[in-house]
């Protein structure tokens, strides 16, 4: 996939225009716009990633899109609702020099995951703290019952609102 300027008009390729198409259809969509304008296809994007059916579709069409930051935005919107075992290949759908994103969002949904299941201790929260984002830490509190993972929070998160929000959580 070759990277282009963000929303770049450029004709689709064949097999692209093929898996649009397919999606309008599965969208029940009945006007085709123009596709060579990236807002067109990113609308066309966004909707199919409410609907499970079109992922597959949707797969095909970011695996061929030639505007890379389109289909990392597209990427970047989806990673919550695809299962963890998915992720990765969306990730390496994408044109390596936009990956980054999507990359670091995949490992803050496996540690969100791990916090929500017990399988992450306060210990081992602590010692990944600084690693982790102001999101990941906001989701962390809104996700989690563990008393001490949320004290953790409410004495070292990074800002002063992350700390204020997991106080709230505790009472």
């Amino acid at each position: 996939m070759k990277g282009t300027s963000s929303m770049a008009e450029a004709e689709p390729t064949d097999h692209l225009m093929q898996s649009l198409r397919q999606l309008e259809t599965v969208l029940g969509r009945s006007t085709a716009p123009d596709y060579t304008d990236g807002h067109a296809r990113w609308d066309l994007y966004r909707a199919a990633t409410g609907v499970p059916k079109a992922h597959p579709i949707l797969f095909r069409a970011i695996s061929c899109e030639r505007d890379s930051s389109l289909a990392a935005g597209v990427v970047g919107q989806l990673l919550e609702r695809l299962a963890p075992e998915e992720r990765n290949a969306w990730v390496h759908a994408l044109d390596p020099a936009v990956r980054g994103f999507s990359v670091r969002r995949v490992q803050e949904l496996d540690v969100l995951e791990a916090v929500t299941s017990g399988n992450l201790t306060a210990h081992e929260a602590r010692t990944a703290l600084d690693g982790w984002s102001d999101w990941l830490q906001l989701r962390v509190i809104v996700a989690s019952e563990d008393k001490d993972i949320l004290r953790l929070l409410s004495e070292v998160g990074r800002t002063r609102r992350i700390r204020n929000t997991a106080l709230s959580s505790l009472s």
